[in-house]
């Protein structure tokens, strides 16, 4: 599982570059240093709470206390979309296939359209939306790619 350093690197790369914005425009934008912006997307495990959600802020979020894990849907997006992977599920089902597509809401992604083995070559051919399976993010223990 990501750690929580991966999973807001994961967070601020991702938001990042979809606003297309460089490390140096994000820094001064949230009023860090250019530094401080490297060692966040890198993963660094020491940094000042206050100064991470500084740049969080930009994006309308901050960290908070609590307990509940969840796999980082920008981990995700960033290592396993559009590729061949196995997702286990928390009610333990394993399934075969691509993840082809968030499902954003309020933008956050809660969601995932998946196309299985089983219906990737005709999804192919056809792009029929009947071969397509939501899966829920929060239902997601775990992705692996094949």
């Amino acid at each position: 599982m990501a750690t929580l350093s991966n999973q807001v690197s994961n967070f601020v790369k991702y938001n990042r570059n979809k606003l297309q914005m460089t490390q140096e425009e994000l820094a001064e934008k949230a009023g860090v240093g250019l530094r401080f912006i490297r060692e966040l997307e890198q993963g660094k495990e020491t940094l000042r709470m206050d100064k991470v959600n500084q740049v969080l802020a930009l994006f309308g979020y901050q960290l908070v206390p609590g307990t509940e894990r969840v796999k980082d849907p920008y981990e995700i997006l960033m290592n396993h979309f559009n590729k061949k992977v196995q997702v286990f599920l928390n009610n333990k089902t394993v399934l075969p296939g691509i993840i082809i597509e968030p499902i954003m809401e309020n933008n956050e992604i809660k969601a995932w359209k998946f196309i299985s083995d089983n219906n990737a070559r005709e999804h192919q051919k056809t792009k029929d939306p009947k071969l397509e399976q939501i899966i829920e993010h929060g239902d997601i223990e775990n992705i692996e790619n094949l």
